[in-house]
């Protein structure tokens, strides 16, 4: 729902810690769950690991808003189902969340939430 990003946002970074730079972690550097590689695809090449030590609340939020909420249509799943959709994604990926969702609610595996995915989930009884 429109309504549920923020809250969704400041659940999912309570897990996200802090600075983790790590040689065997093969995500690299990473500050509150996101990786110096997605911070340059949103903010460009030349950003430093520096930078991602010192991201914005605002940047922070841009990344998992597009990257992940939008991405996964969040604000047109029901309340419940916006936030477990929302947190697969950041911990799996986006596709991964939406095959699981897929497959939750019996319609094609693709791995993009779109208009039959939509269809499927409001004619589907969750609960």
């Amino acid at each position: 729902m429109k309504k549920n990003f923020e809250n969704s946002l400041k659940h999912v970074l309570i897990h996200e810690g802090g600075w983790a730079d790590h040689p065997r972690d093969p995500g690299g550097a990473t500050m509150k769950g996101v990786t110096l590689a997605t911070f340059r695809r949103h903010f460009g090449e030349a950003k430093s690991k520096r930078a991602l030590r010192n991201i914005s609340d605002d940047q922070l939020r841009q990344i998992y808003r597009s990257g992940y909420w939008d991405r996964c249509r969040c604000d047109q799943l029901p309340s419940g189902v916006d936030y477990a959709v929302f947190d697969a994604a950041v911990n799996s990926g986006p596709g991964r969340s939406a095959k699981w969702l897929q497959a939750v609610i019996g319609a094609k595996q693709d791995g993009g939430i779109g208009p039959k995915t939509l269809l499927w989930l409001n004619n589907t009884t969750l609960f």
